[in-house]
């Protein structure tokens, strides 16, 4: 279904703290319950359980619940020239 950047691409994305899981579910068509099995799929045992403790609950992932103040999908620094 996925190439392996895409895989890399979509675990990159369902870690970022502020990439909603719409952007996800728009780009590669994976809705809430879909990623979390591809996370449980395609990361360790683990890992997985890291993840759904780091993010239940965390507003910036549901663009529903974010505060509108936050406009950017990325922290100011992720990016920055080396």
């Amino acid at each position: 279904m996925f190439d392996c950047s895409q895989v890399s691409r979509i675990i990159e994305m369902a870690w970022e703290d502020r990439t909603p899981f719409e952007a996800i579910e728009n780009l590669y068509g994976l809705n809430y319950s879909q990623l979390v099995n591809f996370m449980r799929a395609n990361i360790s045992a683990g890992s997985f359980k890291a993840w759904r403790k780091r993010h239940a609950g965390r507003v910036t992932k549901h663009l529903k619940l974010r505060d509108p103040a936050v406009e950017r999908s990325h922290c100011k620094t992720q990016y920055k020239n080396r």
